[in-house]
């Protein structure tokens, strides 16, 4: 009795220690080298400004709004919470998958064997039966011992996925953030063009009749009068030109939303909207782990080490426990005579994978390259991440910069416009002037607008660059 305790306790202490035994290596984020702040930054600051939810760094409760909508309505944000779903199922499947796989089954059977065989006689002799009937109740057992950490990397793999899946939707949800905002941002600069060209065509018009003035008095010609109306004429071709594009910009963030095109109810200007005085960055290092599409790759590099684990365990052998157990009876009467009824059998077995060793060493060496790639990926990931906020910071510096000269532009062809008129009626300047005036503060005022649109689109941009957006 000792003896068989003994070779029991030394059982379980080699499955114990076989059990400690785990194929591959567990994963640990490499080295980055990521700087201590970003570029064009002046120092480095703790707190970042994709900490903010998004209903607190847009404050506009129309765009609040939209975006609410959308992040409800949207078929990208829908799709990515049934991948979420899915990925989820497979997650808590892998979370038993040590456990044994048991199977019932019910078995009826009649057979009838030929009279003159050995089978037949017999049954004629002893049972006085021309056929067998077979009853069956039982149930099996399928155990294997995760001996080399395949199943645990299995489930690390399924657990992967899933942070993968989740990561990628909030990824999706911070692009829809961003892109309602920029669209809707886009949709008040053509609004503010649109007055533009009304307003430039209404000027127009008046030097137009001016000029006309003038050529019944014989002060200029028809050519005058020629080329103030095609400068008016210009005014003209921008209000339809965009007008359509106002109705595409508004079909585009209905779109979005998961809605069919229509209108976009709107009560505010661009006018009213200004960029942040102060925007904070924080450290490279909260960025990378921050941002969901990051995190995403990193996580199908956990999922890709995970695999190559569960490549080299399957070199290596398979032991299982197998048992099956019930009842069996040759009539229907004697099935449930418990226990002469009853059976059961056991086993336990070991497999060695003999001949699909090369198969089963190229599936861990191509497992050891889809990692890799799969780091690359990451560190690719992190790298664009750094660039897209290093190109946000610099437009937000240098649009500004812009913005002022713009707007001193405008300011400059405004009271050129009006002294060229002045100057006109009064015969100290020529209509080639006034309209060249008029063309210049056009354009002038439509660049203003753009550049406007610029800087808050930078720093959307700046915001989901950051990996602002999700929460």
């Amino acid at each position: 009795m000792r003896k068989s305790n003994i070779t029991i306790y030394s059982t379980l202490a080699l499955m114990a220690l076989l059990a400690a035994c785990r194929m591959g290596k567990d994963y640990q984020r490499s080295d980055l080298a990521l700087p201590a702040q970003f570029a064009n930054t002046t120092a480095p600051s703790d707190s970042s400004v994709a900490d903010m939810e998004w209903k607190k760094f847009f404050s506009d409760a129309t765009l609040q709004s939209l975006i609410e909508h959308a992040l409800q309505n949207s078929f990208d944000v829908q799709l990515a919470a049934k991948r979420v779903d899915e990925a989820r199922a497979y997650a808590n499947q892998a979370k038993v998958n040590w456990a044994p796989t048991i199977q019932a089954q019910l078995n009826v059977s009649s057979s009838f064997p030929s009279e003159n065989s050995l089978n037949g006689l017999s049954l004629k002799n002893f049972l006085g039966k021309s056929h067998i009937e077979d009853y069956s109740l039982g149930a099996g057992l399928n155990w294997e011992i995760d001996i080399w950490g395949k199943l645990r990397r299995q489930r690390e793999v399924a657990s992967a996925s899933y942070l993968q899946a989740y990561e990628a939707s909030r990824a999706v949800q911070t692009a829809v953030v961003a892109n309602i905002a920029s669209s809707y941002y886009n949709l008040l600069m053509l609004d503010a063009q649109l007055a533009i060209a009304r307003r430039n065509l209404n000027l127009g018009d008046s030097i137009v009749q001016i000029i006309k003035l003038q050529k019944t008095a014989g002060e200029v010609t028809e050519l005058a009068v020629q080329q103030a109306t095609a400068q008016q004429q210009t005014a003209a071709i921008l209000v339809p030109q965009i007008e359509q594009q106002i109705t595409i910009q508004e079909n585009t963030i209905r779109i979005l939303s998961g809605d069919q095109p229509g209108t976009i109810a709107r009560s505010t200007q661009l006018s009213n909207y200004k960029v942040w005085e102060s925007l904070p960055t924080g450290v490279p290092a909260a960025m990378i782990s921050r941002r969901p599409d990051v995190r995403t790759n990193e996580m199908a590099l956990v999922a890709a080490n995970a695999r190559v684990g569960i490549a080299e365990a399957s070199m290596y052998p398979t032991i299982s426990i197998t048992a099956n157990g019930g009842i069996n009876a040759y009539q229907f009467s004697k099935w449930f005579n418990i226990p002469a009824s009853l059976f059961a059998t056991g086993a336990a077995g070991l497999t060695q994978p003999i001949f699909a060793r090369k198969a089963l060493k190229t599936n861990f060496e191509v497992a050891k390259l889809q990692r890799d790639q799969a780091a690359i990926t990451f560190r690719q990931s992190a790298i664009t991440a750094m660039g897209e906020v290093s190109n946000a910071l610099v437009s937000l510096e240098k649009l500004k910069t812009q913005y002022q000269l713009t707007t001193d532009k405008v300011n400059t062809l405004r009271s050129a416009i009006g002294n060229a008129e002045l100057l006109f009626k009064s015969g100290m300047a020529n209509y080639l002037e006034v309209i060249t005036a008029q063309g210049n503060l056009l354009q002038a005022e439509l660049n203003q607008v753009t550049v406007e649109r610029d800087q808050l689109s930078a720093m959307v941009e700046l915001y989901r660059s950051l990996g602002g957006g999700w929460k």
